[in-house]
């Protein structure tokens, strides 16, 4: 049975015969790469082109051959092989070589200069590294441009593409980690812990006051502990980030991470991921109990009055202590932070956004899909690197998060919230002035026996 690609080359073969004869003469040499395609026909004249480019530049630089002149500043010095990069391919070519007169070094051609940039070749490599290829198979996602080019081509091996990736990989995570946060205003700041077989990366989501989410940058630690995650805001705070005056961090209710905000913030208001509340207290109860109990922490989580919501989640706590205290203690642990925009007195669609970490594991999903190849993670900095182009690449396809329009009143009632706790915080710091401290009167005394 004759396979596919012999009937194609067939196909090929009898299109380009049935071109006119003055087409076929004209072709001349590029007879075989047209009867490979278009694309193929394209390069062939490409690199033609790009000889005739380099030519002419030697011409402009030193003046025509054959001519002499005194006032050159620059000779013609032979040729050599040199490469290009043309689809995700290392193409070799033969290079002019131009010298300077006095001879005090080699002059360099623009031209070449332009095409032998690896760039484009490590953009590709990224791009098809990220969408789930691996260096085996990436040869084979390249586009056709023709069999002599592809006999003569470098850089097509796994370990050249692995090179590539971990040089362009790099760089994202360089560029990540020395941006500039000084002009950028948070509305809020999203912080959770993503776990790489044994390895873990903490990861910071911003929310700009303007309803953009960007990532900040990611830590890299054993585990979700709370030294990984104070190394992470305070590198935030010393790349410029300002939370003076206040943000609200929204958290999954890990115990690390709400001590670390402590540690680097100070007294700003926290919102519990309400969908990871649901599931502990669900967890605790039988799957009988669980419909009716999912119902009424919604119900009361949708309620725009914090007093009451606190007062139907305690009711229900209360209910649940004597035929399930697991699924009681775990709702009343950190409960009223599982209200903090009701207290806040949010929009009730910025509420859908911002109650829970979804936004932030929707990036996470990202970096686990760009990385799902990887089967053994060597060290921490792969680690990073793999995050970080796929924090970059989610960077890619974000929009501005519902309710966006509701994030500059959030703002300032953060700042009201964060300045009243600061006030409290003085007040119940400041020792009492010596005045006060006068003996108490007997009647608050304890009565003696």
């Amino acid at each position: 049975m004759r396979n596919v690609d012999e009937t194609a080359d067939e196909i090929a073969c009898a299109k380009f015969d049935a071109l006119p004869q003055r087409v076929q003469e004209a072709l001349g040499e590029l007879a075989g790469a047209a009867k490979e395609g278009l694309l193929a026909l394209s390069v062939g004249v490409g690199l033609g082109v790009l000889t005739e480019l380099m030519a002419e530049e030697v011409d402009d630089v030193v003046g025509p051959k054959g001519r002499h002149d005194v006032e050159r500043t620059a000779v013609r010095h032979g040729n050599e092989a040199g490469q290009v990069t043309l689809g995700g391919r290392r193409v070799p070519v033969e290079r002019p070589r131009v010298r300077a007169s006095d001879d005090t070094g080699e002059v360099t051609m623009s031209t070449y200069a332009h095409f032998a940039d690896r760039d484009p070749l490590t953009k590709v490599v990224l791009e098809q590294m990220l969408a789930g290829v691996s260096t085996r198979r990436f040869a084979r996602t390249r586009e056709p441009v023709g069999q002599d080019v592809v006999d003569r081509e470098r850089s097509a091996s796994k370990s050249a593409v692995s090179r590539e990736f971990v040089g362009r990989t790099g760089e994202h995570l360089r560029a990540l980690m020395s941006r500039s946060l000084a002009d950028v205003r948070l509305a809020a700041l999203m912080l959770d812990g993503l776990e790489l077989k044994g390895r873990c990366c903490v990861v910071a989501l911003g929310v700009t006051t303007d309803g953009v989410k960007v990532p900040l940058g990611l830590w890299d630690g054993s585990t979700e502990n709370k030294r990984v995650c104070v190394e992470l805001l305070a590198n935030l705070v010393g790349r410029g980030l300002d939370c003076d005056q206040g943000v609200l961090v929204v958290l999954d209710g890990g115990k690390a991470l709400r001590a670390a905000v402590d540690a680097v913030f100070g007294p700003v208001p926290v919102q519990r991921c309400v969908r990871h509340k649901e599931r502990n207290v669900l967890d605790h109860l039988p799957e009988r109990d669980r419909p009716v109990v999912k119902r009424r922490l919604r119900a009361a989580w949708k309620l725009g009055d914090h007093q009451a919501a606190i007062e139907r989640l305690e009711a229900l706590a209360g209910e649940l202590a004597h035929s399930h205290p697991g699924a009681a203690a775990s709702l009343r642990e950190g409960l009223a932070e599982t209200v903090t925009l009701q207290r806040l007195r949010v929009n009730e669609q910025l509420w859908r956004t911002l109650s829970s970490t979804n936004p932030i594991e929707s990036m996470i999903a990202i970096c686990r899909a760009t990385s799902r190849n990887v089967k053994r993670w060597q060290n921490g900095d792969m680690c990073l690197r793999w995050t970080a182009a796929g924090m970059l690449e989610a960077e890619a396809q974000f929009r501005k998060i519902i309710g966006y329009q509701h994030l500059a009143a959030l703002a300032l009632a953060v700042e009201r919230d964060v300045t009243a706790r600061r006030a409290h915080a003085s007040r119940s710091t400041t020792p009492p002035s010596p005045t006060t401290t006068t003996t108490q009167p007997a009647a608050t005394l304890a009565p003696t026996a």
